[in-house]
């Protein structure tokens, strides 16, 4: 029979692999506790560098705002009682969704996307972004050139739909290698992926530069384009135009790689941001493993910290896709109250 190392912390004579593989499954704060593992010991699942502080009394000059998504509406809240919820949480900007109906959509005409960004600012709210899930049934890199094409359609509106709320911020879906997240999705051949994200990009970037809008590039987890922050910058910086930026999704690179080291890679090009939280402690990876802000291993004060760097000060927007069932508006003051201690407004 193998005999067992004794550790010189205490940990009952288990080998190294099996406090890892303990670690990776509880945490190494409740093997501590139970003695199995010294307090300040380095794992994977929680590296030291994941608990250092910020700088004692540093605040951060960056805007709170919080996705439509995480609200039920329209289920439970009207657009105004959300765009109110949301103020009394002490947010300073709201981003939207455009669907292909509602309020906010491809059927809402000029004047009713008007109302509702004066609807915003007269509750004191300013409209941080528009956003879409409609760039993955109509992807602008689709084989179906019928899906390609009401994707451009819908782009384009996008567009106009952000001037006519008064933000400047458009995010923008180039494309997809795969989404495996959509049924029947047909896969589409890497070198043919980006070929039509350029031209996409490059037929819309005209409109968005005459309407004062930025096309914000997202990064988005496995759908097999722009998956690096070299690849996403390269993109970019192709256009030549300062209305093609960058929308600069924490969450969605956290399973394999870090939000922090993205950050001085795409520097000045971040124009707007998604904070998602993510634990790399799980396996799993769809839209319903996003935590609550701060119940994850995201390391946010050295995200923040990067961000102050190359000088974002722009909305740190909360995406989430699944209002709480009970109590929806705990989740907008839990995720307003953690953004105050991430920006230094509270100690």
């Amino acid at each position: 029979m193998r005999e067992k190392r004794i550790s010189s912390d205490g940990s009952g004579g288990m080998e190294r692999r099996e406090l890892l593989a303990y670690t990776a499954a509880f945490g190494g704060s409740v093997l501590a506790s139970q003695g199995l593992a010294s307090a300040g010991e380095e794992t994977p699942a929680q590296p030291s560098s994941r608990r250092k502080q910020p700088p004692a009394h540093k605040r951060y000059d960056m805007k709170k705002s919080i996705n439509m998504w995480a609200l039920p509406y329209p289920d439970l809240w009207s657009l105004r009682e959300s765009f109110e919820r949301i103020k009394e949480a002490g947010f300073d900007g709201v981003e939207i969704n455009f669907d292909l109906t509602g309020d906010f959509s491809a059927e809402s005409s000029d004047q009713q996307i008007q109302d509702i960004g004066r609807m915003a600012r007269n509750i004191g709210l300013e409209i941080s972004g528009v956003c879409s899930f409609l760039f993955w049934p109509y992807c602008l890199t689709h084989n179906d050139p019928a899906k390609r094409k009401k994707g451009m359609e819908l782009a384009r509106r996008m567009i106009q739909a952000a001037r006519l709320l008064e933000t400047e911020n458009l995010l923008i879906v180039p494309g997809a290698v795969y989404a495996p997240w959509m049924e029947d999705f047909d896969p589409v051949p890497n070198d043919v992926c980006e070929r039509r994200a350029r031209q996409a990009i490059g037929a819309l970037l005209p409109e968005a530069e005459k309407a004062g809008v930025f096309l914000n590039i997202a990064n988005i987890f496995a759908n097999g384009f722009l998956f690096s922050p070299q690849e996403m910058v390269q993109f970019v910086d192709s256009f030549q135009s300062k209305h093609c930026q960058i929308h600069f999704d924490t969450g969605n690179i956290m399973h394999y790689q870090f939000p922090e080291h993205w950050t001085p890679i795409l520097g000045s090009r971040i124009k707007n941001i998604h904070f998602k939280e993510w634990d790399k402690r799980t396996q799993e990876f769809n839209l319903h493993t996003f935590r609550t802000l701060l119940d994850g291993t995201t390391n946010w004060p050295a995200v923040i910290a990067a961000l102050d760097k190359v000088g974002y000060r722009g909305y740190l927007t909360f995406e989430y896709f699944h209002p709480f069932s009970h109590y929806p508006e705990a989740l907008l003051h839990q995720t307003s109250d953690a953004l105050d201690r991430m920006l230094g407004r509270k100690a």
